[in-house]
Formats: structure tokens, C-alpha cells, sequence
């Protein structure tokens, strides 16, 4: 049996965002080699004419919309009142129980400008246990995902 055989290049799961209650998250877990290739993407090679080298610079903000496109496939439950909690928000008039659409646009604004939903996500895509089946988390004595759907 080889390894390679057994590999997952990626999985999704259903996890409920901490204290929001209803707000699920479906991510996507990022291996080693699909988190390399990304920075590659976002990483540039300018000559440096001080040094006479080539420095790579990596692109935050095209970091930023590969890395959310990558791992935050879809939500549900994201209530505009729930984002008074994740970042600095004017609802005016707006019912604060009204749901606020899974759009890449919506969640890559949502990483890019809320320290905390940018940290769980960076917890949460990079720990196994989020991904494993029932079966494996049974195996290992731990509990399953968080949510299913």
C-alpha cells in the first residue's frame, strides 16, 4: 500500500462559527502542497538593484482573495446583527435578522476587514480534526465535525 494512494487533496465540512449562534461556515481544508501553490501564485520576483538580487514579495491582497476563495466555500445564517460582532458596521435601517448572502465578494471583505473571523478561519482550515468522518473521529476518540448539514 502506498501513501499516495490514501492522500485527500481536499475536504469540506460544515463548522458553526463560536458564539453566533446558527452561523455555519462550509470550508475547505488546504493540504501543504495547495497552500504552497497558492503563496506561489501570490509571490512575485523583483530585482533588487542595491543588492543585485531577485527578493520575492508576496501580494497580501491577492493572498487574501485566493486563501478565502480556497477555504470559505459557503455560509448560512450570517445575520447582519452578527456582524456588529465580526466588524465595525452601520446597519441603519436594515432588520438586523436579515441574512446576508454567501458571495466570494461578501467573504473576502468579511476575512480581509475582521480580525476574528480571519483567525478562526486560519484555525479551523488547518486543523484536521474539523475534517475527519464520524468513523475517523471515532477511531481517534474525539468527537466528529462540529456541525453537519
Amino acid at each position: 500500500m502506498e501513501l499516495k494512494s490514501l492522500l485527500v487533496d481536499s475536504k469540506t465540512t460544515w463548522v458553526e462559527f463560536p458564539g453566533l449562534d446558527g452561523f455555519e461556515v462550509e470550508l475547505a481544508n488546504l493540504s501543504r502542497k495547495e497552500l504552497v501553490a497558492l503563496r506561489k501564485r501570490c509571490t512575485t520576483n523583483k530585482f533588487n538593484r542595491k543588492t543585485r538580487a531577485f527578493e520575492e514579495k508576496l501580494d497580501d491582497d491577492k493572498f487574501l482573495i485566493e486563501f478565502t476563495n480556497s477555504t470559505v466555500k459557503s455560509w448560512k445564517n450570517l445575520k447582519l446583527k452578527y456582524l456588529e460582532d465580526l466588524v465595525l458596521v452601520e446597519l441603519g435601517s436594515n432588520d438586523g435578522n436579515t441574512l446576508l448572502p454567501y458571495t466570494e465578494e461578501n467573504a473576502q471583505q468579511l476575512v480581509e476587514n475582521s480580525n476574528e473571523f480571519d483567525n478562526w478561519l486560519n484555525e479551523v482550515v488547518f486543523d484536521l480534526d474539523h475534517f475527519r468522518s464520524a468513523e475517523q473521529a471515532k477511531t481517534k476518540g474525539q468527537a466528529g465535525p462540529i456541525s453537519k448539514s
